[in-house]
């Protein structure tokens, strides 16, 4: 996942954690529950995660024992573990939804070298009618047809499956999680070799990619120019030996710790992973906050003693700079910093969604457990791409990664149609192959691992 800024970011951290109120420093106080957002953006469905979730076998004790800041893990999975994440036909209708992009939000890479916006984009005015570099659909085509990659920066907020890795790994307390998701092809390297400024989850959704995990580690990167400055040819002098190769497989998870040392390539002809780029609470934290808190102090914003290179004006200054010193520890000690900064690290997390217009006017009851596809019809991810049913005699029958299923011969020649696809739903299916029970036969394939709920 390269590094990038996050524009969510800029704005000083402490405007969500502190204030100054008729000159006192004051923790925030707790949102009015009418106006807090939900936990999550979405309406609670069964396909929402936790952290054990993501990390099974893994159990997370073992994994905050040995592995979180500490190591690289790979966790392999089947197929149907992210099945209800993303997909292809969900990225297709994303990107079809032209006016949410622009050349920040969508970025190309070419063997290892950006797309320039203009290669890829037109002008256009943007939905907050500025200027803006929007994507052209053709444009796009081609550049797909040449092998690049494509990047769609900050979506964890635009599907309930997006969300939910995000929210998983935010209910755990581990820092506010942001989503990129990375589209490649066969033999096209996106990035050079690098690190992150933020801790990586990556979760392969679609095809294999191959990650070259290296020995070197940037000891604690953020974003800065101190780290962000640093060259090509530093980071492959610091990357040192090769640790391992490890091939993603759709299922599979890739937890790097934050300045880990990698680079990746696509196996076969397309592959989909979402890196969620996890970016914890650190000392800096404290440190913005007592700045915060200082300027409260009139000793903090009394002129420093003049300096004229006699021994007296240094010994003033240096008395000076350790009686600030002093106050700033009292003031990491303050009952109310401490409130206040356990309560930052512990709502580290971005907000998403939580509107429903008609339920707040008591017009419609709650959302319902489960929410629907946009266009309303269940969808299922294939597993077993290339299965087919054989015949046995006067019967057929297909076998799956869990069980041997017997079909009768309208069921083996639907089955034959809808395992040539990636994805498939009902609606289709009846259309296809009338003849068939279209929801029986897609229920009977998910119990036997041939599909997965998408």
């Amino acid at each position: 996942m390269q590094a990038r800024p996050l524009a969510r970011c800029k704005r000083a951290r402490w405007e969500q954690c502190a204030r100054a109120t008729e000159g006192r420093f004051v923790p925030r106080p707790a949102p009015s529950p009418l106006a807090a957002p939900p936990r999550s953006a979405y309406p609670a469905r069964a396909m929402a995660l936790t952290l054990a979730d993501l990390l099974a076998p893994i159990e997370p004790a073992r994994f905050f024992a040995e592995f979180h800041d500490r190591q690289p893990l790979h966790i392999r999975g089947g197929a149907a573990k992210f099945a209800n994440v993303l997909s292809w036909s969900v990225i297709d209708r994303l990107l079809n939804q032209t006016h949410i992009w622009t050349s920040q939000s969508l970025k190309l890479q070419m063997d290892g070298q950006p797309v320039p916006p203009e290669a890829y984009c037109l002008r256009a005015t943007s939905r907050d009618n500025v200027p803006a570099m929007q994507p052209d659909a053709r444009k796009l085509r081609e550049w797909a047809a040449k092998g690049a990659s494509f990047v769609l920066n900050d979506v964890d907020s635009l599907t309930p499956g997006l969300a939910s890795v995000s929210e998983a790994l935010e209910d755990a307390g581990l820092g506010r999680a942001q989503a990129n998701v990375y589209v490649s092809f066969q033999a096209h390297k996106a990035f050079p070799t690098h690190f992150d400024t933020h801790d990586v989850w990556a979760v392969q959704v679609e095809g294999e990619k191959t990650w070259n995990i290296w020995s070197g580690r940037a000891e604690h990167p953020i974003p800065h120019p101190a780290f962000r400055s640093l060259g090509q040819a530093h980071h492959d002098r610091a990357k040192g030996i090769l640790r391992e190769k490890v091939l993603l497989k759709a299922g599979d998870l890739l937890y790097l710790p934050r300045g880990w040392y990698h680079d990746a390539l696509a196996e076969g002809p397309a592959s989909v992973h979402v890196a969620y780029g996890v970016h914890a609470p650190i000392g800096l934290d404290l440190a913005n906050l007592l700045v915060e808190r200082a300027i409260q102090d009139p000793p903090f914003r009394q002129p420093l003693p003049r300096q004229d290179g006699t021994p007296a004006a240094q010994f003033a200054l240096t008395t000076r700079a350790a009686q600030l010193g002093q106050r700033l520890a009292e003031l990491a000690r303050d009952p109310q910093v401490l409130q206040v900064l356990a309560r930052h690290v512990a709502e580290a997390r971005y907000h998403r969604g939580g509107v429903n217009l008609l339920a707040a006017r008591g017009l419609e009851p709650a959302p319902a457990e489960e929410a629907a596809p946009a266009d309303g019809t269940p969808g299922f991810r294939v597993l077993a791409p290339g299965a087919k049913p054989v015949r046995r005699g006067a019967d057929w029958v297909l076998k799956t990664p869990a069980a041997t299923l017997p079909l009768t011969p309208p069921e083996a020649e639907a089955a034959n149609w809808l395992l040539a696809r990636r994805e498939v739903d009902a609606a289709s299916l009846r259309a296809a192959h009338p003849a068939v029970d279209a929801e029986a036969l897609l229920t009977r394939l998910t119990d036997a691992g041939a599909l997965a709920a998408a």
